[in-house]
């Protein structure tokens, strides 16, 4: 299984950008699929999560971030919109192999894609 995330780069603060992440060797469209951002010196945080009838996001980015799933794809996305440098961080997809829990920690998730980075200028 790879999950092969994409659509990252540089972007003044109040643009907007849309990272992609594929998965294959399997389907997970039963399960949980998320994305975590990892800022410089900081831990990886959870910044949302879908699931077959549910949603979940950050404070940190509610109201700015839409996440979305193409199933026939097998791929999610992440909608940002008004980016601010405080988004600035390597951004992964990852995959899980059950349908419960919050999908908010990262021992939730069996697969991890390699991050994509994402730069918010000021």
């Amino acid at each position: 299984v790879q999950l092969q995330a994409s659509g990252g780069g540089l972007v003044q603060a109040g643009g907007s950008l849309r990272l992609s992440c594929t998965a294959s060797g399997r389907t997970f469209n039963n399960y949980g699929m998320g994305w975590f951002r990892q800022a410089p010196g900081k831990e990886r945080e959870f910044v949302a999560a879908n699931r077959s009838g549910m949603v979940a996001y950050a404070d940190s980015v509610k109201g700015r971030f839409t996440i979305s799933r193409d199933a026939a794809k097998n791929t999610i996305y992440l909608q940002m919109n008004s980016l601010k440098p405080d988004d600035t961080a390597v951004y992964y997809c990852a995959a899980a192999l059950t349908n419960w829990g919050t999908l908010r920690t990262q021992t939730e998730y069996r697969y991890w894609g390699q991050g994509t980075e994402v730069t918010v200028s000021s």
